[in-house]
């Protein structure tokens, strides 16, 4: 399959772009800051992003900004970076992926743990987790074309506690967690949130 990954220099976008060549996918790596750049939160960069490379099969989307800050700080600032940008740059990807991937194509996006088990300070960014969860659920009902979308809910991973100065022993490691996106470009899953910890059969 020929799949774009955006946000392929992250942590689990790179995890996520080496697993799916790995298994002999044309993996075609984007992000804000590489050749191939592209920003999730303007239309016009998605739209430029599938003229440039068409007849695609997949997309993957490991990215998007949102903020941790403890419910008394956060401002309506704070909110509305994680609602433009993890939330509405992944719907606005999803709206116009299912107008230019092949027939049968697949859209995998992400949210992550914090939207079933918050914490404190995380108020921002599981409203956006839970929203996109919601919103993968529903959209799977209505995708023309024998389309699928599904959407990876990440724990914390090794890697990125290694790099706030955590205990990493509770996390998953990056390689682990991309297995979720790979289930989720191969198989048959539709409109499920994926557990990379728990992973159901493809």
């Amino acid at each position: 399959m020929k799949i774009i990954v955006i946000g392929a220099t992250g942590t689990i976008g790179s995890a996520v772009a080496q697993a799916l060549a790995a298994r002999r996918h044309e993996v075609i790596g984007a992000s804000r800051h590489a050749a191939l750049a592209v920003e999730i939160e303007e239309g016009t960069s998605i739209q430029r992003l599938f003229d440039t490379i068409p007849a695609i099969d997949a997309v993957v989307c490991c990215a998007g900004n949102a903020t941790f800050g403890s419910l008394a700080s956060l401002t309506d600032a704070d909110y509305q970076l994680g609602l433009r940008s993890k939330l509405m740059g992944q719907v606005a990807l999803a709206r116009i992926a299912k107008d230019r991937l092949r027939d049968g194509g697949s859209i995998t996006l992400t949210s992550g743990i914090l939207a079933t088990r918050p914490m404190p300070g995380s108020a921002a960014i599981s409203l956006v987790n839970a929203g996109l969860n919601g919103f993968v659920r529903a959209a799977a009902l209505e995708l023309p074309r024998r389309l699928r979308i599904n959407i990876v809910s990440p724990p914390w991973v090794k890697e990125t506690m290694v790099k706030l100065g955590m205990d990493p022993s509770t996390g998953l490691a990056a390689t682990q967690v991309a297995q979720a996106y790979v289930a989720s470009v191969e198989g048959q899953h539709q409109g499920v949130v994926l557990d990379p910890a728990h992973l159901p059969p493809h």
